[in-house]
């Protein structure tokens, strides 16, 4: 067994290898860029390595400068975690070149697994399903429009040595083609080195399942069953689960067989995942086709452990030291259900746009006894940064229950005390996600998100009983504050006098509120329930006419925020005499600001698409944002002339900064 792992990565992932190797009693190294020298994952290690800058180019991307990480530590083996050099066969070479053990498959598996155009021709020939496509090098954009007439619309545009969904862009047409092709190109280019793209079909009524394999280096190949990752916004996964309420018994074994058919073809070895596209429209479960094989682990493992409870990070740990896998493939249970969450740094109430900052507060919900089979996979804490240099992925939220219902109410529940500020982020949505009557009921393609929130996300919905309850709690709290506020003030020696008669304002109506004791009366309709918060609380629990909710309260005055089953809700609550006066007297007109386009996040203009006096229309692309490693086209949202430029190419750009003004 080795004596001592560095690992090759960040964050999360990073502090996940770290903690089962620290329980194998195995020491560990954690390397790290500037950005991240007071991370979690620098702390938790052993012993810790600057490795460059904070651009992944200059540092986690820098296979010579992990070696020498490695020599100066005394590191027997590596492990590369996901993204970064996990799939770089060259790194695998370069490593058991100086004698230092990769843990992870042959260098041969991952070239053969990494070149998604070689990959397929693999797949053909060991008799496993492919999507129909165009197999070969791409020249140019005229070739790409070429190839996608023959396949026929839609079609998938990826780039070969691309993954995490990065480099991917859906065309409908020729237009999409011209627009999006020489895009990704350079995201393949910029993201993983490689600036070749391959075309295929794409499967209009898709889902994505994925089956995790694990072999070892004495010939034993298991699959360990299947993962759905259908929900999944610009083709990065939001939502995972084991196992996909779609696959059955007998699909469930097709699937498998083929995925251990495909790993013995390239003699794979260590923990790796299997894709496949599989079209939701046929009920028989027949049409299921490879999309890719990632020779790594993946972010969403752990809902495999949920559910067999292996532990593949230790696997992959001693399989990469000779071990032969302890377990056969009837050894391999799948019990109950698993569901886990990206939590990213993105705020889906303004497009989904990336987001960066200071975590002013970061207080995820931890198991306990009120709390169990949950899960958090982090690398960040309170007073961190998020970084414009890497992934957006704050944490990783993993519930298990018995049955699908249960572990999306648990998901639910720990979203409510999942408390974020600082940075935009995607809990409200998660949130919606696990309540949507479809998700609820399994129905689900990779079109999701798209289908049911064309408009763009708003908040989870909620019914006048829901919002009548919300009302109560609202008044509930100002009673709270302002009873409070008075003792501490001395007022009348101690004896308070607080409005019982409110009119609460919220979600654009005015409600009438009567506080009585454990009670409340909203528009004549009797509320019984209760409120634990207390000022100065982040989190609280409320309960109306039985049904229970996690709150999160903030006072912004005379605003109150509160945040619940996926929902913001800003509420003005007043003294029920005073109500209508003061309400108008709080209005504000927000400034027009439509002619101007800004830059919806931090980020680096790559492109402006027009110059000062072009006549551009709506919907008309006027520049490109690079942040977060994907590339952000922003389009016109009302016609006019260009009068101004306010930038240039090449610059890097503060949220909110003008680009340009129309007239």
């Amino acid at each position: 067994m080795f004596h001592k792992i560095l690992i090759a990565n960040r964050g999360e992932i990073a502090c996940r290898i770290i903690r089962t190797a620290k329980r194998m009693g195995i020491a560990t190294v954690a390397v790290y860029s500037d950005a991240d020298a007071r991370s979690p994952h620098v702390l938790l290690a052993d012993e810790a390595v600057h490795i460059g800058p904070s651009p992944a180019a200059e540092s986690y991307l820098r296979a010579d400068t992990i070696i020498a990480a490695c020599q100066a530590t005394g590191a027997d083996a590596v492990h590369p975690g996901y993204g970064f050099l996990s799939e770089r066969a060259s790194f695998v070479e370069a490593l058991e070149a100086e004698g230092i053990a990769f843990i992870g498959p042959s260098a041969h598996a991952i070239a053969a697994m990494g070149d998604k155009i070689e990959s397929k021709k693999l797949a053909i020939a060991a008799g496993v399903n492919v999507v129909p496509g165009f197999v070969g090098e791409i020249a140019d954009t005229d070739h790409a429009l070429q190839i996608a007439a023959e396949i026929g619309y839609p079609v998938m545009m990826k780039a070969s040595a691309g993954g995490g969904g990065k480099g991917m862009r859906l065309a409908w047409s020729d237009e999409d083609v011209r627009e999006g092709f020489e895009a990704t190109c350079r995201e393949g280019l910029a993201s993983f080195g490689d600036d070749r793209v391959f075309i295929e079909k794409f499967i209009t009524n898709p889902r994505h399942v994925e089956v995790q394999v694990l072999g070892d280096q004495h010939g034993t190949i298991l699959h360990l069953n299947e993962r759905e990752c259908s929900i999944q916004r610009r083709h990065q996964k939001v939502v995972e689960e084991a196992p996909s309420p779609f696959v059955t018994p007998a699909m469930r074994a097709a699937m498998g067989a083929q995925a251990v058919a495909l790993a013995r073809a390239v003699g794979y070895h260590s923990a790796g995942t299997v894709e496949l596209i599989v079209d939701g429209s046929d009920p028989s479960g027949d049409r299921f086709y490879f999309l890719e094989m990632n020779t790594r682990l993946q972010v969403e493992h752990p809902v495999t452990e949920a559910v067999t409870g292996l532990d593949l990070v230790e696997q992959m740990i001693r399989v990469a030291a000779g071990e032969p896998l302890g377990f056969t493939q009837d050894d391999v249970r799948l019990d109950g259900w698993a569901i886990e969450t990206r939590v990213y740094a993105e705020d889906p109430y303004r497009g989904f746009l990336p987001s960066i900052g200071r975590l002013v507060r970061y207080d995820p919900p931890r198991a306990g006894q009120d709390r169990p089979f949950t899960r958090i996979d982090d690398g960040v804490a309170e007073g961190g940064e998020v970084s414009l240099f890497y992934d957006p992925m704050i944490a990783k939220l993993v519930t298990w229950a018995p049955t699908r219902a249960e572990a999306a109410a648990r998901q639910v529940e720990a979203l409510d005390h999942f408390v974020i500020e600082g940075p935009g982020h995607n809990i409200d949505f998660l949130s919606a996600i696990m309540q949507h009557p479809r998700f609820l009921a399994g129905e689900l393609t990779t079109g999701f998100i798209a289908e049911e929130w064309p408009e763009g996300f708003a908040g989870a919905p909620a019914d006048d009983e829901r919002l009548r309850t919300i009302a109560a709690i609202a008044a509930g709290i100002e009673f709270t504050h302002a009873a409070r506020a008075r003792l501490v003030s001395g007022q009348a020696n101690g004896h308070v006098i607080v409005p019982y008669d409110w009119t609460v304002m919220l979600d654009g109506r005015a409600f009438a509120v009567m506080l009585g004791e454990g009670h409340g009366t909203v528009d004549g309709t009797r509320i019984e329930g209760h409120c634990d918060w207390q000022p100065g609380q982040r989190t609280a629990t409320a309960s109306g006419n039985g049904a229970t909710l996690g709150l999160q309260v903030r006072r912004e005055r005379p605003h109150w925020h509160i945040t619940t089953r996926g929902r913001r809700y800003k509420v003005l609550v007043l003294p029920a005499a005073v109500a209508p006066l003061a309400a108008h007297m709080l209005e504000k007109v927000p400034p027009d600001t439509s002619r101007l386009l800004t830059c919806p996040m931090p980020g680096l203009l790559v492109r402006l698409h027009v110059a000062e006096g072009d006549r551009v229309e709506p919907g008309q692309m006027l520049a490109s944002v690079e942040a977060m490693k994907m590339e952000n086209l922003l389009r016109a949202t009302r016609g006019g002339t260009v009068a101004r430029i306010a930038v240039k190419e090449g610059e890097t750009l503060a949220r909110g900064a003008v680009i340009l003004e129309l007239e």
